[in-house]
């Protein structure tokens, strides 16, 4: 399987394109600090589940990647909170924007813990 089919990388590259596109909007000033910090960890959710898709003969290495992915996709969640906080995103676009992480995070998890789907 392509990782590219995981329904868990799927949307957690879809989340971070959104963030990378919402944060377009974000003061200059932030540049260095929360628009690259929330770039990063929500990039990092998917290539973590796209290293973990290599690793599935060892099942212990695959976790752990997909494990490190879901520790990135809660990072995201923080920085979101703090955009919001900053007011730098809405309300509404806070509230679809954990959403969809909420479920990513679903999704990740359930492949840790039945990781012999996967293979």
């Amino acid at each position: 399987m392509k990782f590219q089919d995981l329904l868990a990388y799927k949307k957690s590259f879809e989340l971070s394109m959104l963030i990378f596109k919402t944060t377009k909007t974000f003061p200059i000033e932030e540049k260095y600090s929360l628009t690259d910090q929330i770039r990063r960890s929500s990039r990092s959710v998917s290539a973590n589940i796209a290293e973990a898709s290599r690793k599935i003969r060892y099942k212990k290495h695959f976790i752990l990647k997909l494990t490190d992915s879901d520790a990135e996709n809660a990072e995201t969640q923080a920085w979101l909170e703090y955009s919001f906080a900053c007011k730098y995103i809405s309300e509404e676009l806070f509230s679809e924007l954990t959403t969809k992480s909420l479920e990513i995070g679903k999704l990740i998890n359930y492949m840790i813990n039945n990781p012999d789907k996967f293979s």
